[in-house]
């Protein structure tokens, strides 16, 4: 059995400080259904192509799971609540009837259109907008991410593009992965039918019923009238080979990081990005994929040098946190806001893409 080395707090502080440190941190995690193995679970699907599934040199096809984007869209919401909330600015914007969306709903984060279409506080002075625009440009012109860390640290962690604006570009830290190995694809057929004979009481005619009957896109079998068959549609996948989640934590890009103490940036970005990379996954990626990890084969962090060499160590979801804390209270969170959407500003924005538009 492979050694596994304990971490002390200043092993982690030293994957943010030392230039010449490792390059990265990976953990590859064996996810099984709640079936066991060889159960039936259904990917993602696209439009066009259905499911993402690659067919490699041998033969053997490999199935997407989960995205990098979609992953860190699961992951993100964690620092939404408790015992993670207190790491990170809490930035909420109201809308509509009063409801709430944070800003670690928002698809791109700071990058996000969201950001650029909320009022300025009127109390504090505070405009969401222009603080995200000039924490940008302060990266593009100073390479200081400090501003970006005290308003949307999670952006560092999961990667933003300002590709609307400014156009700065941060890579991500943390990525992660889920991916089938030599999976078969299945089928399957439906069949609705109607609970009572609607043209027996009327309501249409047997011509109409007979017409319209097992065609999905007529009116009548749209609204449930009549019966419908729905045949050879996706039916999920099965894996004669492992389903594994694949994290990395790049330490080359947080190390890049620069602004203000750079020491405590890095550090406070690191404990962020190790408690997003640890943190337990919400095993229901959606209808009929419901993976939890795979008891029989513990997963283990590794951290990977600049020669290539490999060191199993024990990472785990409280090493983290503990050190998430201790580098939060070093580096000073940044203050939490309660904002308000501007449909004005929304309006103008979408004028600008129009006019943008016409323009090219």
């Amino acid at each position: 059995m492979t050694a596994v080395d304990a971490l002390s707090p200043s092993d982690i502080d030293a994957w943010a400080d030392d230039t010449d440190g490792p390059v990265a941190l990976h953990l590859k995690q064996k996810l099984l259904p709640v079936e066991g193995d060889g159960g039936v679970i259904f990917p993602p699907t696209y439009a066009d192509i259905g499911y993402n599934i690659d067919e490699l040199n041998d033969g053997t096809k490999v199935a997407a799971i989960d995205s990098v984007g979609a992953q860190a869209n699961r992951i993100e919401p964690i620092f939404k609540h408790p015992p993670y909330r207190q790491l990170v600015p809490q930035i909420e914007i109201l809308y509509g009837n009063e409801k709430l969306v944070t800003i670690f709903d928002a698809g791109h984060r700071l990058g996000d259109a969201l950001i650029r279409c909320v009022k300025a506080d009127e109390a504090s002075g505070f405009d969401l907008r222009e603080a995200a625009r000039d924490a940008f440009t302060l990266l593009l012109d100073a390479n200081d991410a400090s501003a970006i860390a005290k308003l949307a640290p999670t952006s560092l962690v999961f990667g933003a593009w300002d590709s609307r604006d400014t156009q700065a570009k941060l890579p991500r830290i943390v990525q992660s992965v889920i991916r089938a190995w030599d999976v078969d694809v299945l089928r399957r057929s439906a069949q609705y039918s109607p609970p009572i004979d609607y043209a027996a009481l009327d309501v249409f005619s047997d011509e109409e019923k007979a017409k319209q009957e097992g065609d999905p896109k007529s009116p009548l079998a749209k609204r449930g009238f009549v019966h419908v068959p729905a045949g050879h549609a996706l039916g999920g996948i099965v894996a004669a080979g492992p389903i594994e989640r694949d994290v990395t934590v790049n330490l080359i890009a947080l190390r890049r990081l620069n602004g203000g103490n750079a020491q405590a940036l890095r550090r406070y970005v690191l404990g962020l990005s190790l408690v997003a990379a640890t943190a337990p996954l919400d095993p229901f990626l959606r209808q009929g994929c419901l993976l939890v990890p795979d008891d029989a084969v513990p997963a283990r962090w590794t951290v990977i040098d600049r020669q290539g060499g490999r060191r199993a160590v024990a990472l785990t979801a409280d090493l983290a946190l503990a050190h998430a804390e201790a580098a939060a209270a070093a580096f000073g969170v940044g203050p939490g806001r309660r904002l308000t959407f501007d449909k004005a500003r929304a309006r103008e924005d979408a004028r600008k893409a129009d006019k943008k538009s016409r323009a090219e």
